[in-house]
């Protein structure tokens, strides 16, 4: 069985001229084994949220990239005793790099591959008990703070993104995981159910 917790509501807004950005970040425990999806770039709310969830950062033994953005991916190199892992690869602290089979090692948990935000991006679908498929998806969508979250098949679809590399891709990705996934945590904004009907 396969749980999902989001530790951090990620967030993007401004504050005396510059952006304050950190993703969501995700913990997942299937079988005993801790994975972080997006560590983000805020490590005070990071180890804070790991110690609130019981655990240290030598608990978790994966950590998955959904892009390498910096406010996705900044404080990955704080779990050195975990791989590092992104839409094709699998990254150790030995400079190992080894391919791996779009599951986390040991796990029925997913890695989908989902450019259009970027290129290398990809989301975590999460098959659990309760949710159903949860989609850890970066920000295949995403929203900033005090922007109005419309989670309505059209407006998930078309919602704009002003880092996109490729339109086309993108609208590829969503209409995925709308199908594929049952509810969604975003890179920034609040987790949603997706609307079956």
């Amino acid at each position: 069985m396969n749980i999902v917790k989001v530790l951090i509501q990620g967030y993007v807004n401004e504050r005396n001229g510059a952006e304050f950005a950190s993703s969501s970040t995700s913990l997942i425990v299937s079988d005993g084994i801790n994975v972080i999806v997006d560590p983000g770039s805020d490590r005070e709310r990071l180890l804070s949220a790991l110690s609130d969830a019981g655990l240290t950062i030598g608990d978790i033994k994966f950590v998955v990239l959904t892009h390498t953005h910096p406010d996705h991916c900044l404080l990955a190199g704080l779990f050195e005793g975990a791989k590092v892992l992104d839409s094709d690869s699998i990254y150790g602290w030995d400079g190992s790099i080894t391919g791996h089979d779009s599951k986390i090692p040991g796990t029925n948990i997913e890695i989908l591959k989902t450019p259009g935000h970027d290129e290398f991006h990809c989301v975590v679908l999460v098959p659990t008990g309760d949710l159903g498929f949860v989609a850890i998806a970066g920000d295949l969508f995403w929203w900033p703070d005090g922007e109005a979250q419309q989670i309505d098949r059209d407006s998930l679809m078309n919602h704009p993104d002003k880092y996109e590399k490729d339109h086309a891709a993108l609208v590829k990705s969503r209409e995925l995981i709308l199908q594929r996934a049952d509810y969604v945590i975003p890179g920034h904004g609040k987790a949603f159910v997706i609307d079956k009907k």
